[in-house]
């Protein structure tokens, strides 16, 4: 209580304890606290600035020779002053991943941190159901296109623009799924072969963050997941950096890969029935 009552007065910089919320960690010089899942964001001494990052969860990966899901939206905001009060923290679930055949994966959920902007969730991938192929959705980061005359969803729907990418549209030629939109890359495009399309790179820039929380994946937030290989190969569409997961491929099967948990990636599209769901996102808000 004097620590707050001399913070107040004089100026100083708050200890930790007058933020609470989520998990404090201290490293370098920097107080964080990290919501993975919903709660409150409490400050009992003010001014207080902070920076704070939003990472929305990513989108499922599509059945049958699916698209990637696209990596959740990902905004960060410096300098933000808050006034002493209660402030609702949301941290977005990712999206189931396409269940039966021909179908989409589901769009990630939203994060927000108080009233700042709403950050998208990622965009589910899209499926093939012959003859037809469903586009990706969009999303924060769009979800790729399943295998067939397809498109990518679109990256960066919500307002202000520059939450992720679209995500690469499917392959007719090959039935090779394309890849989920990352927050600082498009998702690929098959290329002319039965390869799927890699998901779009997630963005690096907060692995200082991410190292001192143990949140992300490799330094990094919000990768597209991998498009599934065509035909009966087993070149699936690799993961994007920052927790996309890798696609399906038929020989041997194997499953899409999930999305990281706390990375907001997007699951890797299924093959055969066996697509990843979306990794669940993160807020955090630091201060010094």
């Amino acid at each position: 209580m004097i620590g707050n009552i001399v913070a107040a007065i004089t100026g100083l910089k708050p200890p930790a304890g007058v933020v609470t919320g989520g998990t404090l960690v201290t490293n370098g010089g920097f107080n964080y606290r990290t919501f993975t899942a919903n709660g409150t964001l409490g400050i009992t001494v003010a001014p207080v600035t902070f920076d704070i990052l939003v990472v929305a969860g990513g989108g499922g990966g599509g059945d049958i020779v699916g698209g990637g899901g696209g990596g959740g939206g990902l905004l960060g905001f410096t300098s933000q002053t808050l006034s002493t009060g209660n402030y609702t923290i949301t941290v977005g679930q990712g999206g189931a991943a396409g269940s039966g055949v021909g179908g989409n994966g589901t769009n990630g959920n939203d994060s927000q941190a108080g009233t700042l902007t709403l950050v998208k969730g990622g965009g589910g991938g899209g499926a093939y159901a012959n003859p037809t192929a469903t586009n990706g959705s969009t999303g924060g980061s769009g979800g790729g296109g399943g295998g067939g005359a397809s498109t990518g969803g679109s990256g960066g729907s919500a307002s202000p623009s520059g939450q992720g990418n679209a995500g690469g549209a499917g392959r007719g030629s090959t039935y090779a799924g394309g890849g989920g939109g990352g927050a600082t890359a498009v998702g690929a495009t098959p290329p002319a072969s039965y390869t799927g399309g890699a998901g779009g790179a997630g963005d690096s820039s907060y692995s200082a963050w991410a190292s001192a929380t143990t949140t992300g994946s490799g330094g990094a937030y919000s990768g597209g997941g991998g498009g599934a290989a065509g035909d009966l190969l087993t070149l699936a569409g690799a993961g994007g950096t920052g927790g996309g997961g890798k696609g399906g491929a038929n020989t041997p099967a194997t499953a899409g890969v999930a999305g990281i948990a706390t990375s907001g990636g997007g699951g890797g599209g299924g093959r055969d029935y066996l697509p990843g769901a979306g990794g669940y996102g993160v807020v955090i808000v630091r201060w010094s």
